[in-house]
């Protein structure tokens, strides 16, 4: 599969996809976001950046999408990392608007027409499980993301209540405006950074909710007590202008 293929067709969003060992997620995601943004008539790429997956998750999206131009893998085998994957399928992003979402199904496709439309009216759109109709099937879960997220809001001071998400559609000309290479580094946590910065700009902001299932297969990659250090770690230093 080409990784510089150039769209016959302009592209309206750019779908980025992070992916390590999601060999049996990416290809119903992929098929689920294709329908989801087809059906509303949006023009759209997706991005599948795969950081050398053991488990061959990268052989599977050629098997599967190698004669779709729409869909561009890329496999890095350096500077490994989620949050440096986003960055590097953002600088190769050819649509006007990015998205991000996650590989395991947390993050529902159906979700993405909404998400592209709103940002007719706000600059950054993001999923929310604080918001009413959000949530996560994993109760337990829930309860400590929502007693994390509280944390966030205390020491950021912002309104926002899913600092933590993932999940959001924002116009590529927006985000390069802001300082991605220093934004997008660690895991989950350069999510709370980008919002806090957004915020600082004045950028407007709108959550949506969002409901987050079990993942279907595989494993997380989420390390409970590491994130609680880091991403605690990261706010404060947030707050206090130091990342």
């Amino acid at each position: 599969m080409s990784t510089v293929t150039q769209m016959e067709n302009s592209v309206d969003v750019s779908v980025i996809l992070p992916t390590y060992d999601e060999r049996d997620n990416i290809v119903p995601l992929v098929q689920a976001i294709q329908r989801e943004l087809g059906n509303a008539g949006i023009a759209y790429e997706l991005l599948i950046v795969d950081d050398s997956s053991p488990d061959g998750t990268a052989q599977v999206v050629r098997d599967h999408f190698g004669d779709d131009e729409r869909v561009r893998l890329f496999v890095r085998t350096e500077d490994r990392g989620l949050a440096r994957a986003i960055v590097y399928g953002i600088n190769r992003a050819q649509g006007d608007t990015v998205a991000i979402m996650d590989t395991d199904f947390n993050h529902d496709p159906a979700m993405l027409p909404q998400m592209v439309k709103f940002l007719e009216y706000y600059d950054i759109i993001i999923g929310s499980r604080f918001t009413m109709g959000g949530g996560m099937e994993d109760r337990w879960r829930y309860l400590g993301s929502f007693m994390f997220n509280f944390f966030v809001r205390v020491i950021l001071r912002t309104q926002i209540q899913d600092n933590l998400c993932g999940f959001f559609t924002i116009r590529r000309d927006k985000l390069l405006n802001m300082d991605v290479e220093r934004i997008f580094d660690g895991y989950g946590e350069y999510f709370m950074h980008l919002l806090f910065l957004a915020w600082r700009k004045r950028y407007t902001i709108l959550e949506v909710p969002v409901f987050y299932i079990k993942r279907p297969h595989g494993k997380s990659k989420s390390r409970f007590l590491n994130m609680l250090v880091n991403y605690s770690w990261t706010a404060l230093q947030v707050r206090l202008g130091w990342r």
